[in-house]
């Protein structure tokens, strides 16, 4: 799915945008807890909490730093087999401090092979070390209310997590420093692409709560900064569709035909609601925005 997509390219840009050191540099940064970003030659760390995967200061023994130099080089082309390795290295060290690069990442692996559930149980485990991380924050928010469905229990505690991670998203990530070497440029585009999913995230919890004039100035929003060459078609779609409950049919129609435009699921849908909101605005009378 073309949103599923987005979402794991925009954490992707992020995670890099914040010079995740690679696994060589785990070992070099882990033996002297005072050392600085220099001394140890990895990357200056944010100021402030932005990712999951910044590996910590605090010493770890060979062995475990090993196991995680191990995950780390596995492709992501065989999922099953690097989230099994994954929760194998929580077993193994349950009490690791590197659990938050593996939560993120196992968090990421079960979303791309289609668990959201679990997905989202490990992105909480996550949270509960690290309640800033603006990257899983944002993909929960984000995926949670589009994970609901009839058989979903407990839905409103389900969306009011969302709406909680997706406004500490938005929160927190104009904070973040950027870090050292990195351009401009590339740092607006990850945290653009981070604020894109918690707006959207933020937006979709109103839609579903039937408060479609605060949805639109959400998805407004999200659409508006998402970074992505093609903006997501989910967030297009939800936002003409508020647009049409709320008796915006000018403007239902516009997000409608940008969304037509987009090759894939919702294609067609939007294609018959952009025609259909066209009819609306022609014959009915139009509320104010």
């Amino acid at each position: 799915m073309s949103s599923q997509k987005n979402i794991l390219m925009a954490v992707v840009l992020l995670a890099a945008s914040l010079a995740i050191p690679s696994a060589p540099a785990v070992a070099q940064a882990a033996p002297n807890p005072q050392s600085s970003p220099t001394q140890t030659g990895q990357q200056p760390a944010p100021k402030q909490a932005g990712s999951s995967l910044a590996v910590p200061a605090a010493p770890a023994n060979p062995e475990e730093t090993d196991a995680l130099k191990a995950f780390q080089s596995m492709p992501n082309t065989d999922l099953p087999k690097k989230i099994a390795a994954g929760e194998d290295f929580l077993k193994k060290y349950p009490d690791s401090q590197y659990r938050p690069m593996l939560y993120s990442a196992l968090m990421l692996g079960y979303l791309q092979t289609g668990s959201p559930q679990k997905a989202f149980e490990i992105g909480d485990k996550e949270l509960a070390l690290k309640p800033d991380d603006v990257q899983t924050l944002a993909v929960l928010g984000q995926t949670i209310p589009r994970a609901i469905n009839g058989s979903t229990p407990d839905p409103d505690k389900q969306l009011q997590k969302a709406e909680d991670y997706s406004k500490r998203a938005i929160e927190v990530t104009p904070t973040i420093a950027k870090p050292e070497g990195m351009s401009d440029q590339n740092f607006v585009v990850a945290k653009n692409s981070t604020l894109a999913m918690a707006h959207g995230g933020l937006g979709l919890v109103y839609f579903r709560r039937g408060k479609f004039n605060d949805a639109i100035p959400e998805l407004e929003q999200s659409v508006k900064i998402d970074p992505n060459a093609t903006p997501d078609p989910v967030n297009l779609y939800v936002l003409g569709v508020s647009n049409q409950k709320a008796s915006h049919y000018d403007e239902a129609a516009a997000v409608f035909t940008r969304c037509a435009a987009i090759a894939g699921g919702l294609q067609t849908a939007c294609k018959t609601a952009a025609d259909e909101s066209k009819k609306q605005a022609s014959t009915q009378m139009s509320a104010p925005k």
